[in-house]
């Protein structure tokens, strides 16, 4: 795990002034990645760190001369449309770029003249999915969310018995992983009411989102080669955040025996940046598991697990209506949670995907499940909020919901912030729901 180091000194401010403003998702501390392009352009989309409300050329500043020695190197590899490369070069070549990147935005940089014309504003670029997915895998690690779930239709027997014993995961679609700002379509279905005697087809009438952290390999593995849990995370590149858009309606009469299909493959939205592991150093914490409850098999036992396997990163979902938009008012607030409410930890989610042998590749990509916590307000879902559509929630403006509406935009932040530490953030992804295509 990442040792703090000099990157992370709260007193370090940036030639980039944006990025020394109170409550900035990008300070110097943070220097997530992405890839961009200058909107409209037509180039050919390029690795770049955000920084305040700018963008930095990573193969700008290469050219420039910013780097040298292993970061130059991965600097090179950045150059590509996607992160794939540098990801594959692992934890020594990602340290090195961003200790450089740190020294080069510094306020005190001998190479700010140089950098300064290799800035884009975000404003003017746009974003693509930072890496390509071979394969992406859906976990389910929040008890809170699977307890909720369960009680809709096992009131008496929320849990299944594997939960606590048992990373839940299943193989999504990566082809419909899409960047923030994808609008999508309204999917269209097979359903079949309680009452019904048949199946009909239309479009979703129980449209949800789900609020998740995205999880992105580096590293991979061979084939057969088991990934150890105190050497799980160095195979993990970064985090972000992701948006499982769900058709509840679809999924209720698919789903059984082989689990979610066309409900959950037509929409997964992520947001542009990658917070890479060693910036999130600072907001590690102890991870727990109540005592009575049953403790982990030993594969995926570890002591530096228990000490700092957990992550402090509040997660916020914000919905937007046709209505707030045409009246220019700010989004009403659905839920505010935290990571810290994952059942199994990122190292516990490597681990236990590797232990029959699979072998993971740079750009592979896993979603946490729903991040639901155990207050009311911390629901990462609408069926866990409306109670699976019975109980529809009232916004400030006096609109209700119980799923989600045509027009109709969702927004999730994300941010860890302490005492004695530099605020970061991971930006927001943000997309709206269109109208069914007949």
């Amino acid at each position: 795990m990442t040792e703090l180091n000099e990157t992370h000194d709260p007193a370090l401010i940036s030639w980039v002034e944006s990025a020394n403003a109170a409550g900035s998702d990008f300070p110097l501390q943070n220097l997530p990645f992405g890839v961009f392009r200058r909107r409209g352009s037509g180039e050919a989309f390029r690795g770049g760190v955000a920084i305040g409300d700018q963008t930095l050329d990573l193969a700008a500043a290469q050219a420039a001369g910013a780097f040298g020695g292993e970061a130059a190197k991965a600097a090179a590899a950045c150059s590509e449309p996607t992160l794939n490369a540098f990801m594959a070069r692992g934890p020594a070549a990602w340290s090195a770029l961003r200790l450089a990147l740190s020294r080069a935005l510094r306020a005190e940089s001998s190479v700010a003249g140089a950098l300064k014309s290799c800035l884009v504003a975000q404003s003017e670029a746009e974003f693509a999915v930072p890496a390509k997915i071979g394969d992406y895998t859906d976990f389910y690690t929040s008890i809170y969310h699977a307890t909720n779930i369960g009680k809709l239709f096992r009131p008496d027997n929320p849990l299944m018995p594997n939960y606590q014993w048992i990373p839940i995961g299943y193989h999504g679609r990566s082809s419909s992983i899409g960047i923030s700002g994808t609008d999508f379509h309204r999917p269209l279905g097979q359903t079949r009411a309680p009452d019904a005697a048949e199946p009909g087809f239309g479009p979703c009438q129980r449209l949800d989102y789900e609020l998740e952290v995205g999880i992105f390999i580096g590293t991979g593995n061979a084939p057969g080669e088991r990934i150890p849990m105190d050497s799980a995370e160095a195979h993990v590149f970064g985090l972000c955040l992701l948006n499982d858009w769900s058709a509840r309606d679809i999924q209720a009469w698919e789903y059984q025996p082989l689990g979610p299909f066309l409900s959950k493959s037509f929409a997964t939205t992520v947001s542009p940046w990658i917070v890479t592991l060693e910036a999130l150093a600072p907001y590690r914490t102890a991870w727990t598991r109540p005592a009575d409850h049953p403790q982990p098999l030993p594969y995926l036992e570890s002591a530096t697990n228990r000490d700092r396997g957990a992550f402090d990163v509040e997660l916020e979902v914000l919905l937007e209506t046709e209505t707030i938009r045409r009246e220019k008012q700010p989004p009403a607030r659905l839920s505010l949670g935290n990571f810290l409410h994952a059942y199994w930890t990122v190292a516990q989610m490597v681990a236990h995907h590797t232990v029959n042998g699979c072998n993971l590749n740079a750009g592979d990509f896993f979603g946490s499940g729903t991040m639901s916590g155990p207050d009311a307000g911390s629901e990462g879902a609408l069926i866990e909020i409306t109670r699976g559509g019975k109980q529809p929630v009232t916004l400030d403006n006096g609109e209700t919901r119980t799923f989600l509406e045509d027009g109709d935009a969702i927004i999730m932040r994300g941010w860890c912030g302490k005492a004695g530490a530099t605020r970061i953030g991971f930006g927001e992804v943000r997309s709206r729901v269109l109208r069914a295509l007949s």
